[in-house]
């Protein structure tokens, strides 16, 4: 890499692990901020949710309005906004204010994610430079998803909730000092009109669908709100994909949306995301209900995980040069499911469920990152740059449903199999469930990977002719 892709580089990773970081950082001090502010314990949820609502369902919509007016501009908009909204949350004093500075959290991600994975793609040609910069960037966004619920409980524990926000507010500052020195402006070539109904009807359709996941989780699945709010998304996304079909310049155009590259990548990067992100939570179940283990103990135990996410980002690069992106992301979700399967083998014995759970975390941690790693390269390959700003939504809007999507669905098989067990209070029945929604986890990754070996092959990932590629 020359020097100015470097500096590039590391303003965008910059970006990309904050925003990952922020979507994990409140979870151990949820209790805590409710008793500062007077959360009820019923309304607490609503912190998580408020950011996941707006960074998901606004993420497609911002990433075609940053092709049109640039996304260097949408970028520095997004990193101020979040900036702002930080301290905003680290002021407040009452739950209204704090569940504004969530949803300017939310807006912000929506606004950074793609465009920041936007302008990394577009500043590196596609090949070994790509992969590596995306190899970072994939392995960065898991690191910041896994050492946000570590920073959150131990600055909670040393100084006060209120740093889980104001610890974004001095990166965001520099971010947006450097980042108009070394980024270089880019946009669509031919920026169209935007698809106004179509923006509606997908953007209302996202939020009913996060709505639903994660009312899910408080709920349940059987819940009138879940049933309606899942319905509602069913059918708006449904009347985007006919607004699409006959809109003259649309949102998001079919083609784009049917290459195989585009539909089995994000496919691998949603049970890849969401399956690691729920295992994370029933870590978290197991070490402080099974074990007893203490907050900061149960955050710090993530460490090792966070080591092998990281370790796992900076080997993907070669193993994807070695053996090729597709096989790359089999490999992945393999070791995955692999390490997730051994952790089976944990008991009520802390020396060695510890040992288990820490060693099988930091394996499953680099085959994760590989899969991340690999599912990006595919999903926002062979496309002209025109295109790269609604790839990189996808996959960016892939993430955040993972992560919304696999705490309430592991969630939910976990509490099924304790009461199929009997008693859902005893230490032997939370093992039991979490051991068998362990299970389900693996087997969903593995399948993953069988389904995409069986339909995704090596020739589609070569750019197809067009006289932008030429």
């Amino acid at each position: 890499m020359t020097g100015g892709q470097r500096l590039t580089l590391t303003v965008l990773l910059g970006a990309q692990f904050m925003v990952a970081v922020d979507f994990s950082i409140l979870t151990v001090a949820l209790p805590i901020i409710g008793d500062s502010l007077g959360f009820s314990l019923a309304d607490l949820q609503w912190i998580t949710t408020a950011f996941a609502l707006a960074s998901a369902g606004f993420m497609l919509l911002f990433s075609r309005i940053g092709d049109r007016i640039g996304r260097r501009r949408i970028f520095l908009a997004g990193m101020a906004l979040l900036t702002v909204g930080s301290l905003v949350g680290g002021l407040a004093d009452s739950p209204a204010v704090l569940l504004a500075a969530r949803v300017a959290q939310g807006l912000a991600t929506a606004a950074v994610m793609p465009a920041a994975l936007a302008l990394l793609t577009t500043s590196f040609p596609e090949g070994p430079l790509r992969n590596k910069a995306i190899s970072f960037n994939g392995a960065l966004l898991s690191l910041g998803f896994a050492a946000g619920a570590l920073m959150g409980g131990v600055l909670a524990d040393l100084l006060s909730w209120r740093w889980n926000f104001f610890v974004n507010v001095p990166f965001g500052l520099l971010i947006l000092i450097c980042a108009p020195m070394v980024l270089r402006q880019s946009r669509a070539e031919h920026a169209k009109r935007l698809d106004l109904p179509g923006a509606v009807t997908v953007t209302a359709g996202l939020l009913a669908l996060i709505y639903g996941l994660t009312g899910a989780q408080h709920n349940g699945w059987t819940s009138v709100p879940t049933l309606v709010s899942l319905a509602l998304a069913v059918v708006l996304l449904a009347g985007f994909i006919l607004i699409e079909l006959r809109a003259p310049e649309p949102l998001a155009p079919l083609r784009v949306l049917s290459r195989k590259t585009v539909k089995w990548g994000n496919l691998a990067g949603l049970l890849t995301l969401s399956m690691e992100s729920g295992l994370s939570f029933l870590l978290t179940i197991y070490m402080q209900q099974v074990l007893g283990l203490s907050v900061l103990a149960t955050g710090l135990a993530f460490t090792l995980l966070g080591i092998g996410v990281f370790l796992g980002g900076v080997i993907a690069p070669k193993i994807i040069g070695r053996i090729g992106t597709r096989a790359a992301l089999l490999l992945g979700l393999v070791v995955q499911a692999v390490a997730t399967g051994a952790l089976l083998a944990i008991g009520e014995q802390v020396s060695v469920g510890m040992t288990v759970l820490l060693v099988g975390s930091a394996i499953g941690g680099v085959g994760h990152v590989w899969a991340v790693v690999a599912y990006t390269i595919t999903a926002t390959s062979a496309l002209p740059d025109s295109e790269q700003g609604l790839a990189t939504a996808l996959t960016s809007m892939t993430q955040q449903i993972g992560f919304t999507l696999g705490v309430p669905v592991l969630s939910a098989v976990a509490v099924a199999w304790m009461a199929h067990l009997g008693d859902v209070t005893s230490v032997e029945t939370i093992l039991g469930g979490v051991r068998f929604a362990i299970f389900v986890d693996a087997a969903v990754v593995l399948i993953g990977a069988g389904l995409l070996a069986t339909f995704l092959r090596s020739t589609d990932l070569t750019p197809e002719p067009t006289s932008e590629n030429s």
